[in-house]
């Protein structure tokens, strides 16, 4: 088997890089012109490695483009309703333009709970049902960060979706469901006929390999192999399952859900774990707070 090119991967660092500079552009117009600058806030609750890892980026991303940020922390014996006050807080916080907060949560922490208390015009993550639902009526919303990444990152690169058979596996509501979601509807960025695939799919190698877009969002590492992807396929790998690997420094090593040894080289274009879908995450939440803070989806109210 030949050897994965650096011509097919999907460089989705690079992508985000790209996107995070015209923010910056966009943040640096509103400041001369004398706006306030977007401001992200994040609550991170426990120490969970990858937690931790992705709001540290945040709030690097967020210096990058110039916005204004604040983490908050909180013991993993935070109750619920403590943790329902800080959102309410921040819900009402004219300073905080947008919030996440970040999962996963504490077993006794309900996260649909803590989502539907985020005030849709604030849910930079779009996870609210609101924005859900407005997603899929078609009518502008904050999206999905990771899904509508994914989107952005294919558009970004040239590939042709219109018509395509793109393949989901995994529904969660997080990404899955969503991207699915995105993917098919009537824009130019999407157009796929799509099939959503889950744990109870029957023939899944099967129907996979008849994919023209391989989407893995299932959270089992290197689920995907060869014998599941069709030659030219584009395959978008967003799993980041960290495995343990005593001959690294940190003590693990991050897998996505693709064998990307085998898959790679059948691949017209693969995203790397990591380097792939994770950065266009981010870029995403950034540009979700960007349209949070200039009011473009929920305009903000007079005076």
């Amino acid at each position: 088997m030949t050897s994965v090119t650096t011509s097919n991967l999907i460089d989705g660092k690079q992508t985000a890089e790209d996107i995070k500079a015209e923010i910056a552009i966009e943040v640096a117009a509103l400041k001369a012109a004398g706006h306030k600058v977007p401001h992200l806030a994040a609550i991170l609750v426990g120490h969970d490695g990858g937690s931790e890892t992705y709001v540290r980026n945040k709030v690097l991303a967020c210096e990058r483009v110039g916005f204004a940020s604040t983490l908050l922390r909180y013991e993993d014996d935070i109750t619920e309703a403590d943790l329902l006050a800080k959102v309410d807080e921040l819900n009402r916080d004219p300073e905080i333009d947008g919030f996440i907060v970040q999962l996963p949560l504490p077993a006794h922490i309900n996260p649909e709970k803590v989502i539907e208390a985020i005030r849709p015009e604030k849910d930079v993550d779009g996870f609210h049902p609101m924005n859900i639902g407005r997603m899929v009526a078609g009518l502008p919303a904050l999206l999905p960060a990771t899904p509508s990444g994914i989107v952005e990152l294919l558009a970004r690169q040239g590939i042709k979706t219109s018509g395509k058979h793109a393949v989901v596996i995994g529904r969660s509501n997080i990404v899955g469901t969503p991207v699915s979601i995105l993917l098919a509807k009537n824009l130019d960025t999407a157009n796929c006929t799509v099939t959503l695939c889950h744990s109870r799919t029957q023939n899944l190698a099967e129907i996979c390999r008849t994919a023209d877009i391989v989407v893995a969002a299932i959270g089992r590492p290197e689920f995907v192999t060869a014998d599941m992807v069709q030659p030219g396929a584009v395959v978008i790998d967003v799993g980041t399952t960290r495995v343990p690997d005593a001959s690294k420094k940190s003590g693990y090593t991050l897998k996505g859900d693709v064998n990307f040894a085998e898959v790679a080289p059948l691949a017209s274009a693969i995203t790397p774990v990591p380097g792939g879908v994770g950065p266009m995450t981010i870029a995403m939440l950034l540009l979700n707070t960007l349209r949070a803070a200039k009011g473009e989806i929920y305009p903000h109210p007079a005076g």
